[in-house]
């Protein structure tokens, strides 16, 4: 039998250690995301143009390879147990974890070439290996559990995974790697690098320990098997998913929405105040709690498509407004901004249940799974997203008039550092409801028809996986 519809919950420990994986991912992601352009650019002396050709040769690279890295779970069965993703992820975790102390180690008394070359060699190193780890933890959702109020639940803790490390660990870093006079400090930088990637390791050990695969494949495509795997095939059947397709162009979306290279440059040249940042914890807190426990309600209560459509129209009007009234004060436009993002937080939460979903509607149309497949090429669309979004926001901090190594930065980049901080958002925030409205087909009353359908098919014996 493929696949029975589990009657288990996920329970509490569960969804704690799914939190656990993206949070210890999110460590070291987000930290390289954030700073990795600042340190390049104040610490190292490297030009903003250059850096944005890394950004998209590397993450397109990035892009190219998911598939795959993610299709060798498919592929390949490693360990002893019959697991068929956690394996992958302790393989890659301990690799992750090096590679953001490569990414911001000082290597500014190097020759330029060696620099340059340095920084580029690290930066694909740290992709790869996010890669390796983040395919297998992302496609584990779907074995978890087949129920789909539960992958909400799943996709609420992987949501605040990432949105964690947003609060607590990422406004901290502008703590360590300015001075007091506002200067850049290299130490700083690899010291967080160590504490991320440290405590990385300590939260996928935690994912490992609390979660538990309980759909378990059997294997179609081993040596002994008539039937080969084709990743030509699951490419071509995925170009047929609209579901797919449009949570794809979503996420293209989101990776706009959420650019955070020119966060630091905000308020450092536009406000003055760099060390402030840290104050964005406090402020989103309380919006992480209303969203934890009022989203999922509202999920189930109008669906996930419907929500998204409503969450996404929130944040088209909110940074409409930010992008046209300038606000002076940092904290205050801070507040207002935290606000504003509420509408994306919606769609980071429901977008691993969109995901998986996606999954499912494959299962659904052609009567195939290849999770680990699907998940990476869905991955992929991300990775699109962020070489474009990495490369063009920061070609356009270039633009703005930035100038590496000088000690002041020309008159009027601060301004438009805050138009090119509140643009992106909203136009991703355009990308996202386009998507959802007019692609995305699985209204509430649609995916529960699927799921119905599914059901029958599981029930009546069609397919070849089991629940443990």
């Amino acid at each position: 039998m493929e696949q029975e519809i589990s009657k288990n919950k996920v329970s509490v420990l569960e969804q704690i250690g799914y939190f656990c994986g993206d949070f210890g991912g999110s460590l070291v992601n987000l930290y390289v995301s954030a700073f990795y352009l600042t340190f390049c650019t104040y610490v190292l002396g490297i030009s903003p143009a250059w850096m944005a050709t890394l950004f998209l040769i590397a993450r397109i690279w990035d892009a190219i390879n998911d598939p795959m890295i993610g299709s060798l779970p498919d592929r390949f069965k490693i360990g002893k147990g019959s697991d068929k993703f956690k394996p992958w992820v302790k393989v890659f975790m301990v690799p992750l974890a090096i590679s953001g102390l490569l990414c911001f180690t000082n290597v500014s008394s190097f020759p330029d070439m060696v620099k340059h070359i340095w920084v580029a060699a690290t930066y694909i190193f740290y992709g790869m290996a996010y890669t390796g780890v983040s395919m297998p933890y992302g496609a584990m959702a779907s074995v978890i559990t087949d129920d789909p109020v539960e992958r909400t639940k799943l996709s609420r803790a992987r949501a605040f995974g990432g949105i964690g490390v947003g609060i607590v660990f990422i406004p901290l870093v502008s703590l360590a790697i300015w001075d007091n006079a506002g200067n850049p400090k290299a130490s700083g930088y690899f010291m967080m690098a160590i504490i991320a990637g440290v405590l990385s390791i300590a939260f996928y050990i935690a994912l490992l320990l609390f979660s538990k695969e309980r759909i378990h494949q059997e294997r179609k495509y081993d040596e002994n098997s008539k039937k080969k795997y084709s990743l030509a095939h699951v490419i071509k059947e995925a170009f047929t998913n609209r579901a797919l397709i449009g949570v794809m162009l979503a996420s293209v979306g989101s990776m706009f929405a959420s650019a955070q290279s020119a966060t630091s440059y905000l308020y450092k040249e536009y406000y003055h105040m760099p060390k402030a940042m840290a104050a964005t914890s406090l402020m989103s807190l309380p919006m992480m709690f209303l969203t934890f426990f009022f989203v999922p309600k509202l999920a189930k209560l109008i669906g996930n498509r419907k929500l998204i459509i409503m969450s996404a129209t929130y944040s088209i009007v909110a940074y409409t407004i930010l992008f046209l009234v300038p606000i002076p004060n940092a904290y205050v436009f801070m507040f207002v901004n935290t606000v504003a993002g509420v509408g994306l937080t919606v769609f980071t939460m429901l977008v691993w249940a969109l995901v998986t979903e996606a999954i499912d509607y494959q299962e659904y149309k052609s009567g195939e799974r290849s999770d680990g497949t699907m998940y990476s090429l869905y991955t992929f669309s991300r990775k699109i997203g962020s070489a474009v979004t990495a490369s063009i926001s920061t070609a356009l901090i270039g633009a703005a008039g930035f100038v590496a190594g000088a000690e002041t930065q020309v008159a009027g980049f601060g301004e438009n550092i805050r138009k090119l901080i509140t643009l992106l958002p909203l136009v991703g925030s355009i990308v996202i409801l386009i998507s959802i409205a007019i692609i995305y087909p699985l209204s509430k009353k649609k995916s529960a028809a699927m799921y119905d359908e599914l059901k029958k098919r599981h029930e009546s014996g069609e397919g070849e996986n089991e629940n443990n």
